[in-house]
Formats: C-alpha cells, structure tokens, sequence
C-alpha cells in the first residue's frame, strides 16, 4: 500500500513521457492529450487548463516539380503529421518572469511548436493565456539567416497571404490541415454567390502558391526538421546585477529556456522579467529574445535539464546543461551568464563549452535526465539518464577536477522505457517510474547506488480516499519545491473500469504520495513506526531549513500539510517535539530542555533570526500550531500567540527601519519615494509600537554612510545605543528629506469621500453618515483602494504596493539580505497575488 494522500482524475489521455510538472508557486501541470490540465495540489479538483489547437505548417517554401514530392528524405516529414494536436513536453518557468510575478510555463506540441502562457488575468476564466509563441520568433530569425543557405534567400517584402499544410501546390495538399483549404473554398463559393446576386464583378483569385519561394525536397526537409521543436527546459533564476555588464539594467532578473530540436540544435532564449510587477496590468512587460544557437547532437534531442553551477543563491556565473539524444549519447554544456545577458550582443552561433561527454553502454535512445549540483560540497553534482530500454546510468561528478564515475552502469530498474526521473533531498534520492506502471526510489550513497523501498504507512498520513482504479502505465513524476510529495502521472487500464461510468470520462489520473518519511538505506525496514518518524522529522526539518536561502521562494506547503496531518492522527508529543527542535535549530548554542522553554524563551533571541526564518515561525504557528485552539492546550496556545506577535513586531520594526535607510540612501531627491505616502499618524505608531531594540553594528555602519554622502545629515550615535533609536532615527530623516504629508490632510474615504481618522494599523472607519469600513495596507497601512489588490494567500493580508525584498537587506543574519525581486507578503514570505476567487487558481 502506497502513501498516497490524493488522486485526481484527468478526462484525457498521456500520451509522451515527462507528462507532470511541479512549479515553485505550487502548482502542478500534466500534459494530457491536447490540453494542458493546472491544478493546485491542495485542492485538485480546482482547475486551469490551457487547451492545444492544430496549427499550419511554416512556409519554408514549395516544392519545385511533382518529382520532388516522391523523395525519399520527405516521406519522415509526412508520416510525422498527425491528424490530432498532442502536447510533447512542458515545463515551469521559475518565479517571477510572469507579469503578477507568478510562473509561466513553456509548451511543445508534437507539432513542433514552442509557446509560452501565463496565468489568467480575469477572474472568471480558467484559460490560460498565451503570450509568446517561440517558434514563430525562430522562423524569423532563420529567414533573415536564410536558413543557413546561400543560394535561396527569401525577399523582405515577400507576402505570405495564408500558409498552406505542406507548403506545396495545392494539387498536392495532404494532411490533417486539409479542412481549412475545404472551409476557404466553401468560404470563396459563398462569396461568389453573393457577388453574382448583386451584379457585382467576380475577384480573380489570385495562385497563392506565388508567393512562396521554390526549394528542393531536401531543402524543405531540412528547414522543416530546424523548425521542429521537440523538448523544452527552463534554467534557474539569473540576477543581472550580480554580473559585470554595465549594459543591463540594475536588479533585473532573467531565465534561459533551452529549446531542443529534431535537427540536433539547441536553440537559447532569454527571458526577462518585467521590469515592474502589477495585477491591473494584462500586459505581458517581459523581453524574448534569442540568445544562442548551436549544434549539440547528431540526431533528435529528446531530454533537457538545467542545473545552478552551485547549490544555492540566487546569483550564479555559470549554468549547466545536459542534454540527451535519440542515438545515446548525453552531453553536459556550461552556459556562461554573463555572456548571454548584454542585450546588444549577436546570437551566439558557436559551441557551448563542454564539460563532460557521457558514453552510455547502448545507444538506446535518452527518454529521461535529471542532474542535480549538492550543496555540499558544490563542486559535486549527479547525473541520471533514463532510456527506452527501461534501464538508466547514474554519473557522480567532480567538476573542480573534471572527473566523473559510473556509479550505476544500465541499471535493469524498469521493464520498459523510463518515462521520468527526479533528484530529492540534495541528491541522495533519486525516484524513476516506467511504462510498465513502476514507481521506484534509489539511494545514492558515496558511490554506491542501491534500491530503497517508499514510504508507505507515513505514520498516519494515508490516502485521504482509496481508489480502487488499476493503471496500467506510468508516464512522468515530480517532486514538490519541499521534496515532501511526489506527483505521478498514470493511465487508467480501460479495460477494468467500468463502460457506463468511468469508462467515459477516466483516462488518466495524477497520484500524490508522501514521501517525507523516505529512508536512505537500502537495509531498513520500511514498517518501522520508529524509524519511519525520524526519517520524518529528519527529512522536515531538512525541508524548512533549505528556506533559509532568502533567494529561494517560501513555499513550505508540503510541511504545512505533512504537520496537520500529523496533528490530527500522531501523538501530540510529535508535533512539539519538532516545532522545538526546529526553532532550536535555528540558534545552534540555544539547547533547550523541554519544548515549553523554547516557546518561553524564543522571543529573547527573536532579533537574531534572519528575516526568512521569522516568516517561517509565523507561517507554522499561525497554519499548524493555531488553526484550532481548542484541540491544544490553552497556555501552550497563549505562549505561541506571544510568540506570534513578538515576531511580527520584529517584521515590522525590520520594515520601519528598511524604508527609512532605503529611502535616504536610494533617492536622495526625494521625488518619487513611495515613503512619501505614508500616513504620519501611521509613522508615529509605528515609532512608539515598534521601537524597542537598538540594532547598533549595521545601524552604526548605515549612518556613517549616510552622514558621508549626505554631510547636511547628522545622526547622534547614541540613537545606535538606546531603544529610542527609531524615534530619533525617524525625526532626523523627516526634517531632512521632508517627504512626508502635512498632518492636515487627512485620508479619504474611497466611497463617500470623507475624512478617515486613524484608528489602528488594520482597519479604518470613515467619519461619514454610512460609516464605511476600510481596510488598510499591511505595508503602508494606508486605506486599500477600491480596485484589486495584493493578496497572501497565508494570513489573508491585503496590500495596494509588495514591500520590496530590498528593505530586508541591512536586517538580515546573513548581511547579504534577499536578493529576489518578486512582491512578498512582509509577516509570511509567501508570494503575494491578485486576490480572486478559488476556481481561478489564486
């Protein structure tokens, strides 16, 4: 019995391998057929879905002459068109390339076409919608180039007025696009009625075939195979301001998505993020644009993975690439940043530089790759390669010295092809599942590679329902950003359900298992309870603590739910045992004896935390610990109520002081400075209510900074030494930068236009006959408009503007603060969004 804790039922079938996705955001898509099926693992049964149309063929040109059309190097094109559009491949985007700041993801069709689509703006609408379509903005580029020919060279102004199926005489049109010449002609015959009706002169309808320029069978099979996308991977998060390119902007951010073809070519797009993020705003801000092309294999490219040259943060100089073919072989590449982010430079044509070239013991085709960089140490990383033969490779490499072993030489893992592969938990596990419907985990351990059974009681943690559906084949798997769960698309066996009810609407499912309590030795005991409850404590608070990275985005949903479960069904012991030891952990000298004094003595070391890990004391105590009070103890819930707000405090003060340092130091003018809207009244409370540590080594170092760029500026040193430091810190910068309003003008209502005193730092009541009540920024705290907002879907806060991750620099443990740009809640680090209702995957 598996620990499976949720199914949902897809109304299409899978078709190739890799079918599911997992976004950083939380949010899984699998490719059934033609559409794409979103949903949100917390809830399945709330779905988006992005539907596949059949699309023409590109107009590379048209065959010269009847015999061209029986060659031989034609008839792989022709086979190859199928009658139903089908989606090959899928990948998520990382956060913040989307215009809300969400993920947008990338689509190959078996059509060979490449988009890209983000989530919906209106909120009645489960569509998703497409923004960019790759492969059009690549036939471009291969049409200015020739495609690589001297001889045939396509004019500038040559007009394309429709695009036939096979780009060849109309005599000879075959295919499944054939219906749209049908419709044109029925089209042309009712316009010719209507025109003899009239007395109208009848148009000549002009050849269209004109306009085509004539190429040879090998030539338009050759353009047609360069046009021909058939697998899509996007890179990690790349932070421009990290690299030494004085052409691009400050504090951008940018992904790469490797687009592999039939051709062998590797076509590189740079992908920027928008510049400012917003949720009235439709539009797609962001830039495409192709960044490199080169050679990489000799046959079809049919598996990509990108990997961080190092195993955290956000700024890397190098990525890596591997890449898998139809003949065997597996290529690892080293993707420089720095020299595909200047926006003037050219597409590079040339090589990647390669690091490893891997020699597989057959040439079965590559149907899988994984490849994972460890932490510690970072030189190291992984490779699994899967094939169609149902066996994978597994490499350890050392990339200081270039050295790589084969630690599992065609392992015989799986009877048919392998149709996925994740890395979990840094490396040590690495899951794999087939057509023949297995699911299997493998330990890696120094170099020895060995199975390891799945979790399956999960103490507790069972399926919420049984199915009792058989699936006869297994077509891709992913891991959860926590690497608590694991997603596994299957497909029904037809001939066990029933006609009259499933039969109609079951094709395929995704499965969601738990595999929190996963053991990395092969000789344990999978039905150990003890065992099984530490490797779940193990394995959480390994999951929790990976956060501590500020550029990782904060989605720790799988613990959360792993948490609630164990609250519910584990002894209550359980559940404080760990929360202890994961807020003692995060003060390695701070050793408590029971877990009431850590609840008693957190608030003592609470400025010592970095900012990410008060967010994540927040998100646990306010989703697990207090989600229902009357199952816990009164004085342990009062301690962590305590607790709650002597965080949040802190959060807040981190705010105050980050706007007052960021304000001066960025904007000396002082125009523009979103300080400057502000209440005073909310200032001032802030100041009295927030004001109680001084902070006196960073603070010192911001006011000698200050006072040097500024000499009009002068901050006593004693305002770093006493708690009224803010108070004192505050009047200084108000009477040199005056940017705040006059305590005259009072905020007005958004209804009725009256006066709205302040009254608390939530809510407002205005002074008018229908005493309307307002909600407030959770970052301002001035009164919300009317339109949308940001909403965090955690604690329920709504804000008009994100509180930048800038604020947060100077206050962070690690000094270096969080590097990433993307609009997160201040009291919880989880991504803000458009507040909508559940059906639209908010």
């Amino acid at each position: 019995m598996s620990s499976r804790f949720e199914t949902a039922v897809l109304g299409s079938s899978l078709f190739y391998p890799n079918a599911v996705v997992w976004s950083d955001e939380n949010l899984v898509a699998v490719a059934a057929g033609a559409t794409v099926v979103i949903m949100n693992p917390s809830n399945p049964g709330v779905r988006g879905i992005i539907s596949i149309a059949s699309t023409n063929p590109f107009p590379v040109g048209v065959i010269d002459g009847e015999k061209g059309l029986l060659d031989g190097c034609l008839l792989a094109h022709n086979l190859s068109r199928d009658a139903r559009p089908c989606v090959r491949s899928i990948s998520w985007s990382p956060v913040g390339l989307s215009n809300d700041a969400s993920s947008l993801i990338s689509i190959c069709t078996a059509g060979g076409r490449v988009k890209l689509y983000r989530p919906p703006f209106c909120e009645f609408s489960a569509e998703w919608i497409e923004v960019v379509d790759v492969s059009e903005m690549l036939f471009d580029y291969l049409k200015k180039t020739n495609f690589g020919e001297c001889d045939l060279a396509f004019s500038d102004n040559m007009q394309v007025s429709r695009i036939l199926p096979l780009a060849v005489p109309r005599q000879y049109n075959v295919g499944s696009e054939s219906t749209d010449d049908l419709q044109a002609c029925s089209l042309n015959r009712k316009r010719s009625r209507r025109n003899a009706a009239s007395g109208e002169p009848l148009k000549k309808k002009k050849n269209d075939d004109s306009h085509f320029p004539l190429v040879t069978a090998k030539q338009y099979a050759t353009r047609n195979e360069m046009l021909m996308s058939l697998v899509v991977a996007w890179s990690p998060i790349a932070k421009t301001s990290q690299c030494s390119v004085a052409a691009v902007p400050d504090n951008s951010c940018c992904s790469f998505l490797a687009v592999g073809g039939k051709c062998g070519r590797i076509s590189l797009w740079k992908v920027n993020a928008p510049r400012q993020y917003s949720i009235d705003n439709p539009d797609y801000l962001g830039k495409v644009s192709l960044v490199g092309l080169f050679k990489a294999h000799d046959a079809w490219i049919t598996a990509i993975d990108w990997a961080a040259s190092s195993g955290s943060g956000v700024s890397h100089s190098h990525f890596l690439l591997a890449t898998g073919s139809s003949d065997g072989s597996v290529k690892i590449w080293q993707v420089d940043v720095a020299e595909h982010l200047n926006p003037s430079s050219e597409v590079m044509r040339g090589s990647l530089p390669l690091i490893k070239e891997v020699i597989t013991v057959d040439s079965a085709a590559v149907s899988a790759i994984a490849i994972c960089v460890h932490p510690q140490p970072p030189w190291k990383l992984s490779l699994a390669i899967g094939k169609g033969s149902g066996d994978f490779d597994v490499w350890i490499g050392d990339k200081a010295v270039g050295r790589f072993e084969n630690v599992g030489t065609s392992c015989p893992a799986h009877d048919c092809i392998v149709t996925g592969l994740a890395w979990a938990f840094d490396g040590c596990c690495l899951y794999s599942c087939s057509q023949d419907n297995s699911v299997k985990g493998w330990s890696v351990v120094g170099n020895i590679l060995s199975e390891v059974p799945l979790p399956t009681t999960a103490l507790g943690v069972q399926s919420f329902r049984e199915d009792h559906y058989v699936f006869e084949s297994c077509f891709g798997l992913a891991i959860s950003p926590g690497n608590l769960a694991m997603a596994v698309a299957r497909r029904f066996d037809a001939d066990l359900l029933h006609p009259m009810y499933e039969g109609r609407s079951h094709r395929a499912a995704v499965e969601f298992l738990w595999i929190g309590g996963q053991q990395f030795h092969s000789n344990s005991v999978p039905d150990s309870p003890e065992r099984e409850s530490i490797s779940w404590e193990s394995n959480m608070l390994w999951s929790l603590n990976r956060y501590n990275d500020s550029s990782k985005i904060l989605n720790p949903w799988d613990a959360v739910s792993a948490l609630l479960a164990f609250k519910v069904s584990a002894p209550v012991e359980f559940l404080e045992r760990f929360l202890s030891r994961w807020l003692a952990s995060s003060r390695l000298e701070f050793q408590p004896e029971t877990p009431s004094s850590v609840l008693s003595k957190a608030s003592d070391f609470l400025p010592e935390l970095s900012t990410r890990q008060l967010q994540l004391i927040g998100v646990l105590g306010r989703r697990v610990v207090l989600g229902d009070d009357d199952s816990r103890e009164e004085e342990r819930a009062k301690l962590w109520r305590e607790l709650l707000s002597s965080v949040e405090n802190e959060l807040a003060e981190r705010l105050l002081l980050g706007i007052t340092f960021s304000a001066v130091l960025n904007d000396p003018s002082g125009d523009g400075v979103e300080t400057g809207k502000l209440s005073p009244d909310g200032w001032e409370l802030m100041v009295q209510h927030y004001a109680k540590k001084g902070r006196s080594d960073v603070l010192a170092e911001q006011a000698r900074r200050l006072e040097k760029r500024y000499p009009v500026i002068k901050i006593p040193h004693s305002f770093f030494l006493k708690p009224s430091l803010t108070r004192g810190l505050f009047f200084c910068f108000v009477s040199s930068r005056r940017l705040l309003h006059d305590h005259d003008s009072d905020e007005r209502c958004v209804f009725c236009s009256a006066a709205v005193p302040f009254e608390s730092k939530e809510y407002a009541t205005c002074s008018g006959v229908e005493r309307h009540r307002l909600e407030r920024c959770s970052v301002s705290m001035r009164i919300l408009p009317a339109g949308p907002s940001w909403y965090c879907m955690c604690c329920g806060r709504r804000a008009a503007e994100p509180c930048p991750a800038v604020l947060f620099a100077m206050m962070d443990k690690s000094g270096g603060g969080g590097s990433s740009t993307t609009p997160c809640c201040l009291f919880c680090g989880i991504l803000l969004q458009r507040s909508r209702p559940e059906y639209g995957l908010s």
